[in-house]
């Protein structure tokens, strides 16, 4: 059978553009060389943030757009999907990060709230902050939940008609002007248009192009705090913060369906191939986090519950990348995410479908093209 679109990669950009394309009455084949919702790449670990306060108008844009359709993906689906809930940033007066927020709620007319040390304290009792930290709380921010998102994007795609396809690794894809052609372990698949979604592995699926893409495993941990009725999603916010000396931590309360208190450590660290990488934490991976809580938030230093690895795909300039293939007229390619692109990932979808169908989108991604690494 020839489709009208086959998409590599069925994560949260690839079911997007699935459900995206599929809800236009376009035939779609969606493979994944895991099972469909796999925690083996960057669509997993029970929550992500999103927030409007982005400096960079195509990024806010993008941001407005996504949280609208995890709205709608949220009604269609039954599925709790966005929790509408303050984040908190805490750091130096000196923050860059802090800074950038208070810029683009200034810019963006967005509701941001200035905390002193004492303002935090008395509001937040939980984090023990030095006296020339500074808080900043975004009433734009909120909480996903990747799991439930990746589902109900995919079982609205394969209601409204489209092919997704687990355990089914492609082994090489090519392209004509005619159309393009995808192998996997198991068959031959031919469609008019291709979309490359594969997150860490877009390294070995497009490696024709020569990006230098930066592969990074990342780990994320779980811990029960010593007073937990202070982590709850009621009284404990979304938070990230500097702690003055180069490193950035973040996290998330406890949230129903979860166990425990998620934090991380969000920083470059050693590149890795993504066939072969470590998915075994170890102490030093807590030890990653860990002095976050002892020194910040000491009431929930408490046992450690859990640890997952994910990985980073990070661009040369740690931009998106969503283009035209430049060899291939009738192939797209999205990737270089980061730890940021779950947060768009749905608005995303919706410009690969754009892309695809119609060669433009209104959505603004011109500073995500190809034509400038030159």
């Amino acid at each position: 059978m020839k489709y009208d679109v086959i998409v590599i990669g069925c994560g949260a950009m690839g079911t997007a553009v699935a459900y995206h394309l599929a809800r236009r009455g376009v035939s779609v084949l969606c493979l994944e060389q895991f099972a469909i919702g796999h925690a083996k790449g960057s669509s997993h670990g029970d929550s992500r943030k999103i927030r409007l306060t982005f400096l960079e108008s195509e990024l806010h844009e993008l941001a407005q757009r996504s949280l609208d359709l995890w709205q709608e993906l949220e009604h269609l689906s039954g599925r709790r999907i966005v929790y509408r809930h303050d984040g908190l940033y805490l750091g130096p007066r000196t923050c860059e990060f802090l800074q950038n927020l208070r810029d683009a709620a200034e810019l963006y007319e967005l509701p941001l709230e200035e905390l002193d040390r004492s303002q935090v304290a008395e509001r937040y009792p939980q984090f023990c902050i030095p006296d020339d930290y500074r808080g900043v709380l975004d009433e734009t921010a909120g909480i996903l939940r990747p799991e439930r998102a990746v589902a109900a994007q995919a079982e609205l795609a394969l209601r409204r008609g489209a092919v997704l396809q687990g355990h089914e690794p492609v082994v090489q894809w090519s392209s004509t002007g005619s159309g393009v052609t995808v192998k996997t372990d198991r068959s031959t698949y031919h469609a008019g248009r291709l979309l490359i979604c594969g997150g860490a592995w877009s390294i070995h699926l497009l490696n024709e192009l020569g990006l230098d893409l930066a592969v990074t495993r990342q780990v994320v941990g779980w811990v029960w705090p010593k007073k937990p009725r202070l982590f709850d999603l009621e009284t404990f916010p979304g938070w990230g913060l500097d702690d003055g000396e180069g490193r950035w931590y973040y996290g998330f309360p406890m949230l129903d369906g979860g166990l425990g208190m998620k934090l991380a450590r969000d920083w470059k660290a050693s590149c890795v191939d993504p066939d072969t990488v470590d998915r075994q934490p170890t102490q030093d991976d807590e030890e990653d986090f860990r002095p976050c809580l002892r020194r910040f938030i000491p009431d929930a230093d408490g046992p450690l519950l859990a640890m997952h690895v994910c990985m980073y795909t990070n661009s040369p300039d740690h931009k998106f990348i969503i283009d035209q293939h430049p060899q291939h007229e009738n192939v797209f390619v999205a990737c270089g995410f980061s730890g940021s692109g779950f947060k768009f990932s749905t608005a995303i979808g919706l410009v690969l479908a754009d892309l695809a169908m119609e060669g433009r989108t209104d959505l603004p991604i011109d500073a995500f093209r190809l034509d400038r690494f030159g």
